[in-house]
């Protein structure tokens, strides 16, 4: 994969590219990872890349000569070949998610355009990027920190970029739950042991625990998920379960 961002700040992308799982991946390269100060793309002899809107008001909107300039620029040599996925960041965006970030990891090239300032000329919206995403529902000041986030999510699941290649499968919303508890050694830390069916070494019951304990922490705190999931006979039952407890507790609480 290769991974452009045009940015005015890239060397806010030098730890991140060259740190941790996405440096390793570069040295492999699995993934191709370039930040890209599109002021270069200006054309002007101040090297503007924002003006005042239309109709006023506050802020400054970036233009679109330079951002066309560096999107035609970086896919030149793909004419003829299948197209970039050209991503905005911007808070109006799609809310990014794991599903997301699975169909991005599909790709062969994608290209970050990150804004500052007031917005975009409207223009790149209509006629230049394929998505627009979002982190959340808030405002930064800049789309580097979300174009980070989501090219951490994607290229974690390349093929060979993590040494354990279940750890992506069995993540929080891969499987549509949220991940089950994790332990490791000691066996007892300040009197706080680690679940017997863990040490067991019954891997059947320890499969069984695992999916009970993330249908469990999803029901717990983010219960609209299983609205979302295929859920077997035996999931059905251990909520019923659950539920039957918690009404059990709140009625003993109010006696």
């Amino acid at each position: 994969m290769r991974v452009d961002v045009l940015t005015l700040f890239p060397e806010m992308f030098d730890g991140v590219f060259h740190s941790s799982i996405l440096g390793k991946a570069a040295e492999k390269s699995i993934v191709q990872l370039n930040a890209i100060n599109f002021r270069k793309y200006a054309g002007n002899k101040h090297s503007t890349v924002d003006d005042t809107p239309y109709g006023g008001g506050g802020g400054m909107v970036l233009k679109p000569d330079p951002i066309f300039a560096a999107v035609e620029d970086i896919t030149k040599s793909e004419v003829g070949q299948g197209s970039p996925r050209i991503i905005l960041m911007c808070p109006q965006g799609e809310t990014f998610t794991q599903k997301k970030a699975e169909e991005l990891s599909r790709e062969e090239h994608l290209v970050f355009i990150c804004g500052h300032y007031e917005g975009y000329d409207e223009r790149i919206r209509e006629h230049l990027v394929t998505d627009e995403l979002s982190i959340g529902d808030y405002v930064l000041t800049g789309g580097e920190l979300p174009a980070m986030t989501v090219i951490d999510a994607v290229v974690r699941l390349l093929p060979g970029v993590l040494g354990n290649e279940t750890s992506a499968a069995t993540d929080s919303f891969s499987t549509g739950l949220l991940e089950y508890p994790h332990y490791t050694r000691p066996a007892e830390f300040r009197s706080w042991k680690v679940p017997d069916v863990l040490l067991s070494g019954h891997h059947a019951n320890i499969e069984i625990w695992r999916r009970e304990q993330a249908l469990k922490r999803t029901w717990e705190r983010r219960p609209e998920l299983l609205r979302q999931i295929e859920l077997s006979k035996q999931d059905r039952q251990f909520l019923d379960k659950l539920q039957h407890e918690a009404n059990g507790t709140n009625t003993n609480t109010s006696t």
